[in-house]
């Protein structure tokens, strides 16, 4: 019984390693799609090895045909584009102040950016909250 159990773990052989890889241009802020990745038997140190980890991210920067794609290559999509207006939000205590700005920045949800009140013109850095307002603070 051993023996055939140890038999069997030298016929299975190591473990084999996959990488995502890039099936054509991606460029930067393209949404990932199925058709735009694929998945090779090599591994790559630092590169995402599942697609679903990779398919509905957005490009942070250019990636080429056959290039792995690596952990810093994508992020979320952003929800605020760079002169977008957007709704800025100062919470603290019981006080909840909102105003109207102008991104400076892309940013998803979870990202600081920087935003410029458009009444004062003061430049201020916020968070990016899922509803597509930015939450400034002190």
């Amino acid at each position: 019984m051993k023996r055939l159990a140890l038999m069997m773990m030298l016929m299975a052989g190591p473990a084999a390693a996959e990488t995502v890889v890039a099936m054509a241009t991606i460029r930067p802020q393209q949404l990932i799609t199925a058709q735009d990745v694929r998945v090779d038997p090599a591994q790559v140190q630092g590169a995402y090895n599942s697609m679903e980890e990779v398919i509905g991210k957005e490009a942070r920067v250019a990636i080429y045909p056959g290039r792995a794609i690596m952990r810093g290559h994508i992020g979320e999509p952003a929800l605020i584009d760079r002169n977008q207006y957007v709704e800025l939000v100062f919470n603290q205590g019981g006080l909840r102040i909102i105003a109207e700005g102008r991104a400076l920045a892309r940013g998803s949800v979870g990202e600081r950016i920087r935003v410029q009140n458009t009444s004062s013109r003061t430049v201020l850095f916020g968070t990016v909250a899922p509803n597509g307002s930015v939450v400034v603070s002190r």
